[in-house]
């Protein structure tokens, strides 16, 4: 099989996104309403779209009352980054968050959208790992070439750090293309992977921590092997709305910026008891068992403030793959922290969720 057909297999999905996110963002443009609905008593409402059993950090930021301006509306739940970034550009929802690779194949693609704050990203503690059986003759990046890789989704964090971890380890992009990644659930990766249907699997959080339990696996690598502490992705608004509600979206940043500070600096089992209390009361019909496995926030920047380097690394890696045309875009065009309290002067970066001295993070 040629090199190039080999490539648009592996890359069909995301092309396809971004495709999708180009026509639909040009719809948004021309037809959805950057205007907000508000409230009796002046919040403006921000529809979004959590995640189920688990409390992302803007609803852990209402929940510790650091909102003046806005107001969240929940509309449902989603764990898949290009679709949440899709939601956001075609105004179902106002704000989304993806892996920045992927925030920036949207953005090239036409989508109007602007990061302005961290939400996950990789550590010691928090960590998505690339495993194999432990009796697997893979042991190197080498081994991989003609085998299948497990992931929740193509196009988006696992598929980048696959192919980044490959071209690291010495592989040329033809021999890149000959490693399979196939869409395997979170809840079935697992199984999968014990029963041979993928050679390698991706596990994080309680899906990492019971198989390990389970033993019978061992790590490849992991994202935090790669490049260490390092915030992965970003929320994200319109650029419409933005400009249209700065207000609303910098009382957003303020507020889940103080709050991604909290759950960096505050013992674990206080987060987690947290976030037991928040999904007990929101009435979802969920339990708690997946936050009990919750480490850390994984963000490398107190508050979520974002750095070039979590941004350049992903124009350099498009560029370098011929995904994104040479100077397209530079880091400056995909975020901004001007509304980030850590980052614009309003608080000292190594200080609290209320500005207060902090002799030493727990995280």
């Amino acid at each position: 099989m040629s090199h190039s057909t080999l490539r648009r297999r592996l890359t069909t999905a995301v092309a396809a996104a971004a495709a999708l996110l180009t026509l639909t963002s040009l719809t948004a443009a021309c037809s959805a309403s950057s205007d907000a609905s508000v409230t009796a008593d002046g919040r403006t409402v921000l529809r979004y779209e959590g995640a189920p059993a688990q409390v992302i950090y803007p609803e852990l930021a209402e929940a510790l009352g650091y909102f003046d301006d806005v107001e969240l509306e929940w509309i449902g739940d989603n764990g898949n980054g290009p679709q949440s970034l899709q939601n956001t550009a075609t105004n179902q929802v106002e704000f989304g968050g993806a892996f920045n690779g992927a925030v920036i194949k949207a953005q090239a693609g036409g989508s109007p959208l602007t990061s302005v704050l961290g939400y996950y990203g990789a550590d010691t503690q928090s960590f998505q790992g690339y495993y194999v059986l432990d009796d697997s003759p893979i042991r190197e990046a080498r081994d991989l070439i003609g085998k299948k890789v497990g992931m929740n989704t193509l196009g988006a964090h696992h598929e980048f750090l696959v192919r980044e971890w490959l071209a690291q380890q010495g592989l040329t992009n033809d021999e890149i293309a000959q490693v399979e990644l196939i869409v395997v659930p979170p809840v079935n990766t697992e199984q999968a992977l014990r029963e041979g249907q993928i050679d390698v699997g991706t596990l994080g959080s309680v899906f990492r921590e019971t198989a390990v339990e389970r033993g019978g696996l061992r790590p490849l690598f992991t994202d935090e092997s790669l490049f260490g502490a390092f915030t992965y992705g970003t929320l994200a608004f319109r650029d419409d709305f933005i400009a249209n509600n700065r207000d609303a979206v910098e009382d957003f940043v303020q507020g889940t910026a103080r709050a991604i500070r909290w759950a960096q600096i505050t013992p674990r089992e206080d987060v987690v008891a947290k976030f037991e209390e928040i999904i007990d009361t929101r009435g979802r019909n969920e339990n708690t068992d997946l936050v009990g496995y919750w480490k850390s926030t994984g963000i490398a920047g107190p508050g979520g403030v974002i750095t070039d380097r979590e941004i350049q690394i992903w124009l350099d890696w498009l560029t370098r793959n011929g995904e994104l045309d040479e100077g397209a875009l530079a880091a400056s065009d995909v975020y901004t922290n001007e509304f980030n309290p850590y980052a614009n002067g309003t608080y000292d970066p190594n200080s609290g969720p209320n500005g207060e001295p902090v002799e030493e993070a727990v995280q």
